[in-house]
C-alpha cells in the first residue's frame, strides 16, 4: 500500500470487488470456478488492506463485509548403496491415464494391479540395519549421496533400534528401510506457540521444520522435538524374505516394527485409483500430517523392475499431486537470468507473497513464447502457484485488473541491448549467449561442476566461486585445480584453515568417477543418469571422445537430440582445449573397468530364490568373470537362471526371446 493515492486505491478497490464478486457468483451460484479459492482469498486480502488504509472505501456491499460460510558440510557425506529415486508428477486424471497407456506400451501389454499410498510431506531418509540392529541413517541428498544423520534418527521413537525378531529372523546381514521423517501438525503448532512466547521467529511449515530439525548438529535438540518415521520401502542382501509386491513389503515393514500408512492398499485398476484419489482429497485434511498427493505404482515388483528408470524416476510410479496452493501478486519487473549453458531465462520479479509455506519473490517465465502466450506484462496482477509445490510459476494474468499502465515485455529487444550477444536456434524457444565465457555464466558452470551430483567439492559455493572469478583466478572449469593457498589466503572470505581446506578439497578430486566428471562438464541434455549410461557404455573419456553420432544414438535412452549435443560439445575447439588443460593439471577421470573372463559376452537374469546365494552376490560373481547381469530378460539375455518360488513373467520373456533357461546347478558350473 506504499505511495498510493486515494483515487488509485479507489479504482483498484472497485476492480477487485467486481472480480471477487464475479468469482463468488460463478462458484456459489453456477457451481463453476473461475479461479482457485486460494487465489480469490488473496484478492480479498488485498482489498481488506486497501479498505484498512482508506476507511472511506468501505461500503456495505464489499466482499470484505460478507461473513463467509539440499548434505550440509558439517555432516559426513554417504553414497547410497542404491540410488534414491524421485517421482514424476501428474496433475490431473488425463495425465494419469496417459501414464497408464505408456506403461502398457512399454511393458508389452502388462497390466499390473496398482498400489497406492498418500504422499507424505517430509524428509526422505534411508535406515541401514546390520543383523537386525540400526547402524546408519542417511538423508536422501541428491539421490546418489546423502548426509549421515545416524545420531539424530536414533532419537526418533518410531524408529526401531533393533528390528522385531519375529519378522527379522531370516533377514541376517544388511537390510535397508526407506521412508519419510515427518512432523505432525499439532506438534508443529505447539513448537511455534513456544517460539512465539519466547519472541522467536515462527517456522513456516511442518515439512521444512522436520527437515531442518534432522539436520541439527545437536542431537539433544532433535530429541526435544517430536518427529515420526513412516516407512514405504525395504530391501536386503539376503533373499529369504523376498516378497512379490508392494503390499507385501508394507506387511513386512509393519512386522519389523515400523509405522506404515494404514490407508495404503492394492487396487485392481485405474478406476479404483481415481476413486481413492477423490476420497482422500478432502479426508487428507483430517490426517495428523501434511500430504500433497497420492503415490501410484504398479504393485507387482516384477513389473515394477521390468519397466525400469527414466532420468531420476521409475517409470512404474508417479505422484498424483493435488492442486497446489495459489495466490495473487503483482509483477514488478522482468529480468534476465543466465544459466550455466548461457541460456537466457526471463524471470518475473514479484511483490513478496507466501505460497505453500514459503515467501516467493521470483517466478520463472521460461521464454518469450510463454510470456506472449499468457500476455504477461510488467505491472500485471497474476495468479502464481508452485508446480509440484516447489517451483513458483505464473498461472494466469488477471486482465480485468489492468489500469492501462502495464508495460509489454519484448525479450528480443532486451537481449539486443545486453552486453552479450545471443542467438536462438530455429527449433528452440531458448535464447543462448554466444560467448559463454561471461563471468556470470562461468560462475554457474563452476558451481554445477562442484555440486553434490558433480564432483562434490566442498567450499565452491556461489560466493566463493564469484570471488575467485572476480580475482581472475578462475577463467574456466580447469582453473580451479591451479589455485594455491597463497593465491587466496589474504581474501576477505578466507583464512589459513579455510584456504587450505578449499585447495585440499579441489586437489582430492583429481581422479573423479567418469560419470560425475561428465555431468560436471555441463554438456547440454546430459544429466546424471545419462552421464552414468555413457560412462558404463564407453568406459573411458577417450572412448567417448571418439564416439560418432550413430554410436551415441544407438545407446538406449540417449536419442538423436542428446547424441547431437554430445558430438557438438566434443567437436568444439574450446572444449577440446579445456579437456587438454584438465589433463595437464592431472585431472584424470577414472576408467570404468569391464572384467574379462570366461563369461565375457554372456548376460544373465535371475528369477526366484537361489540357495545360499543372494542376487547381489550372484551379480558380483557374474561380473567378476566378465559377464553382464540384467534385472529383466531382454533380447540380449543369454541365460535365465531359476531358483525356487519363481514367477511366470521372466519365463515367458525367456521363451519369447529364445533365452536359455538353466537351474542353479548349471549356473554354478558356469561360475566354476
Amino acid at each position: 500500500m506504499k505511495n498510493i493515492s486515494y483515487n488509485e486505491a479507489k479504482s483498484r478497490a472497485e476492480k477487485l470487488r467486481k472480480l471477487i464478486d464475479d468469482y463468488r457468483y460463478h462458484y456459489h451460484v453456477k457451481n463453476e470456478s473461475t479461479m482457485s479459492e486460494a487465489a480469490a482469498d488473496s484478492l480479498k486480502h488485498e482489498l481488506s488492506e486497501l479498505e484498512e488504509a482508506f476507511p472511506k472505501l468501505v461500503i456495505s456491499s464489499s466482499p470484505t463485509q460478507r461473513v463467509a460460510g539440499e548434505p550440509l558440510p558439517q555432516f559426513t557425506s554417504v553414497e547410497h548403496s542404491k540410488r534414491m529415486l524421485s517421482l514424476n508428477d501428474v496433475f490431473n486424471k488425463e495425465e494419469l491415464v496417459a501414464w497408464e497407456k505408456r506403461l502398457i506400451k512399454l511393458g508389452k501389454g502388462v497390466k499390473s494391479p496398482y498400489f497406492v499410498d498418500l504422499k507424505m510431506d517430509g524428509l526422505a531418509c534411508a535406515l541401514v540395519y546390520q543383523d537386525g540392529e540400526l547402524v546408519q541413517g542417511i538423508t536422501r541428498g541428491d539421490g546418489f549421496v546423502g548426509e549421515d544423520v545416524t545420531q539424530n534418527v536414533r532419537t526418533i521413537d518410531s524408529i526401531p533400534l533393533v528390528l522385531r525378531k519375529s519378522a527379522a529372523k531370516d533377514l541376517a546381514g544388511r537390510l535397508e528401510v526407506r521412508g519419510e521423517i515427518i512432523m505432525h501438525r499439532k506438534d508443529f503448532d505447539a513448537l511455534n506457540k513456544d517460539r512465539q512466547k519466547a519472541g522467536e521467529e515462527l517456522y513456516k511449515n511442518p515439512r521444512n521444520t522436520a527437515a531442518g530439525t534432522i539436520r541439527q548438529l545437536d542431537a539433544k535438540l532433535v530429541a526435544a522435538r517430536k518427529l515420526y518415521f513412516r516407512a514405504y520401502d525395504v530391501f536386503w542382501d539376503g533373499s529369504e524374505a523376498e516378497v512379490a509386491d508392494h503390499q507385501s513389503k508394507y506387511k513386512l515393514l509393519h512386522g519389523l516394527g515400523f509405522i506404515v500408512n494404514p490407508m495404503a492398499r492394492s487396487l485392481k485398476n485405474l478406476e479404483e485409483v481415481e476413486k481413492f484419489i477423490n476420497e482422500w482429497e478432502q479426508e487428507r485434511l483430517d490426517l495428523p500430517f501434511d500430504t500433497d498427493g497420492v503415490v501410484v505404482k504398479t504393485d507387482l515388483l516384477t513389473d515394477y523392475e521390468q519397466l525400469g528408470v527414466v532420468g531420476k524416476a521409475p517409470r512404474a510410479a508417479v505422484a498424483y499431486k493435488y492442486p497446489a496452493e495459489e495466490t495473487t501478486t503483482r509483477v514488478l519487473d522482468i529480468i534476465i537470468s543466465l544459466g550455466r549453458t548461457g541460456a537466457a531465462t526471463p524471470v518475473a520479479v514479484l511483490e513478496p507473497v507466501d505460497v505453500a509455506g514459503s515467501t516467493v519473490q521470483h517466478a520463472s517465465l521460461h521464454n518469450q513464447d510463454e510470456i506472449e502466450k499468457k500476455d504477461i506484462r510488467i505491472g500485471d496482477t497474476v495468479i502464481i502457484f508452485k508446480a509440484g509445490d516447489i517451483i513458483p510459476q505464473v498461472k494466469e494474468v488477471l486482465k480485468d485488473l489492468r489500469t492501462g499502465d502495464e508495460l509489454p515485455y519484448d525479450m528480443e529487444k532486451v537481449l539486443d541491448e545486453h552486453e552479450l550477444n545471443f542467438k536462438r536456434d530455429e527449433n528452440e524457444a531458448v535464447w543462448r549467449a554466444i560467448d559463454t565465457n561471461n563471468p556470470s555464466i562461468l560462475a554457474r558452470a563452476v558451481e554445477h561442476y562442484a555440486s553434490k551430483s558433480g564432483l562434490d567439492i566442498e567450499g565452491l559455493g556461489e560466493k566463493n566461486v564469484e570471488l575467485l572469478i572476480e580475482a581472475g583466478l578462475v577463467k574456466d572449469l580447469a582453473d580451479i585445480y591451479s589455485i594455491s593457498v597463497e593465491d587466496i589466503i589474504n581474501f576477505d572470505r578466507f583464512a589459513d584453515v579455510s584456504s587450505r581446506k578449499l585447495v585440499e578439497s579441489v586437489q582430492a578430486n583429481k581422479r573423479p568417477k567418469l560419470d560425475r566428471f561428465l555431468f560436471g562438464l555441463g554438456i547440454r541434455h546430459v544429466g546424471s543418469q545419462t552421464a552414468l549410461d555413457l560412462a558404463r557404455h564407453f568406459g573411458s573419456l577417450s572412448a567417448l571422445k571418439r564416439a560418432s553420432f550413430s554410436d551415441l544414438a544407438e545407446i538406449d535412452g540417449i536419442g538423436e537430440i542428446v547424441a547431437h549435443s554430445i558430438v557438438e560439445w566434443f567437436a568444439n575447439s574450446s572444449n577440446q582445449d579445456l579437456l587438454n588443460k584438465f589433463n595437464k593439471l592431472g585431472v584424470l577421470p577414472q576408467t570404468v573397468q569391464k572384467a574379462s573372463g570366461p563369461l565375457a559376452g554372456k548376460s544373465f537374469a535371475i528369477t526366484g530364490t537361489l540357495k545360499d546365494l543372494s542376487r547381489q552376490q550372484a551379480a558380483e560373481k557374474i561380473q567378476a568373470l566378465g559377464g553382464d547381469f540384467h534385472k529383466t530378460v531382454n533380447s540380449t539375455t543369454t541365460y535365465l537362471v531359476y531358483g525356487s518360488k519363481i514367477g511366470d513373467a521372466k519365463r515367458k520373456k525367456a521363451e519369447k526371446w529364445g533365452t536359455e533357461v538353466i537351474d542353479q546347478s548349471s549356473f554354478e558350473q558356469l561360475l566354476s
